[in-house]
């Protein structure tokens, strides 16, 4: 069966160059970085190199770069990490509604603590209101945590202005850029961002490593105690052969950066423009400017979104929902719900999310199933324009 894969914003598939250039790090060159010998000095060697080839897709200095496991990892410790540095300043933090459940919870654990919490609201596009976030801001106020792009449906923030408020007001400014690496140009130092996390599986690299950029300067608490590695702040040997994979995506992602952005983008559009010149009552959620390149998150109305996953994947095309749903609740996307849809829309929405690895070819093929697959369901569906929000209210999701 012939497979589609739409759903890069999930992960990636590790690009063949990455995996020639890890496998090494699982044998023969299998070094400690820390040991004081020839296999530690080739180890270490590797792992600075991994570390400027991450910095220079985001205008960094090498020593500013710090592995983690990953982009959660990377998020805990920013946040985590700046408020219990910064508690004698004060106890404010503010963020998004429709920020990654690494952020939100994270921020809900503060809250717990005795921290406060601002969760700044959406408009239909998925951006924040710079003025909500000035009216926000107080004399304790001592992170503001703002992701680049968001996961669902692509919003990219306005992150150099952001970052400006901040810097006026002398707080620190950390940016979940985990979905914006390697599709939008990225630079620490012009934009002035003070914390930036990014993982390497969304870029093509292996799964299970990250990294944080800390501005140089700029002291934190340490999440994780025990050795010295990464220059004491961050214990644990590293992974080797994830942090190699990581930096040579990096390298070929900035090498393909504006082919990258050129390529994806026009896909994108040539989707949309044959899902709704086949399909009637098809809207887009979000806004088309300020939008990832490859991200195209859709309301196919009057049709479940699961439903439609799980059509899609017996025909080998990939997919995400929008939204989530169970037996004994219905629970809209945090990230939909924020940007204003309604619940029904919401359980009607898919996102397709396209990668270096997508065709004109697959997009024809996966268009003509999804049309299939579309009528087929509204054949069937308990929604009408009457009372679909009653019945999406009421749902009973299939086991």
């Amino acid at each position: 069966m012939r497979e589609i894969y739409l759903d890069y914003s999930a992960t990636t598939p590790v690009k063949q160059e990455v995996l020639t250039e890890m496998l090494p790090y699982f044998t023969g060159k299998f070094g400690n970085p820390s040991s004081l010998y020839q296999k530690g000095y080739e180890a270490k060697e590797a792992l600075s190199l991994a570390r400027a080839r991450v910095a220079e897709l985001i205008g960094a200095l090498e020593k500013e770069i710090y592995f983690t496991s990953g982009g959660t990892e990377a998020d805990n410790w920013a946040v985590v990490g700046t408020a219990k540095s910064r508690k004698s300043k004060g106890n404010h933090i503010i963020t998004t509604k429709i920020e990654h459940h690494a952020l939100l919870h994270t921020c809900k654990q503060l809250e717990k603590e005795g921290f406060d919490v601002t969760y700044l609201d959406v408009d239909k596009s998925g951006l924040i209101s710079l003025k909500q976030l000035k009216d926000s801001i107080t004399d304790k106020t001592i992170l503001i945590s703002i992701m680049y792009a968001n996961n669902e449906v692509g919003s990219i923030q306005p992150v150099r202005e952001i970052a400006s408020i901040a810097k006026e007001k002398g707080i620190l400014f950390h940016s979940d850029a985990v979905q914006a690496l390697g599709n939008v140009p990225i630079n620490v130092k012009d934009l002035g961002i003070d914390l930036l996390s990014v993982s390497a599986h969304k870029i093509y690299g292996p799964k299970g490593v990250g990294a944080l950029y800390v501005r140089k300067g700029l002291t934190i608490t340490n999440l994780l105690q025990g050795g010295g590695q990464e220059y004491k702040r961050r214990a644990g040997t590293e992974n080797l052969p994830g942090i190699v994979g990581f930096g040579k995506a990096a390298q070929l992602a900035g090498e393909n950066l504006d082919n990258h952005i050129t390529t994806i983008t026009e896909l994108r559009n040539y989707f949309l423009a044959e899902i709704q010149k086949r399909i009637p009552d098809v809207d887009v959620n979000g806004g088309m400017v300020h939008r990832l390149p490859g991200n195209l998150n859709l309301v196919f109305n009057y049709v479940e979104g699961e439903a439609m996953i799980l059509y899609m994947d017996m025909k080998g095309i990939y997919a995400s929902t929008g939204s989530a749903c169970s037996s004994a609740s219905f629970s809209a996307s945090h990230v939909l719900a924020a940007m204003g849809l309604p619940v029904e829309k919401a359980y009607s929405s898919v996102r397709f999310t396209l990668g270096d690895f997508t065709t004109k070819d697959d997009i024809d093929f996966a268009v003509n199933e999804i049309t299939m697959i579309v009528e087929k369901l509204r054949s069937i569906s308990p929604f009408d324009k009457e009372h679909d929000m009653e019945t999406a209210q009421n749902c009973n999701c299939p086991a």
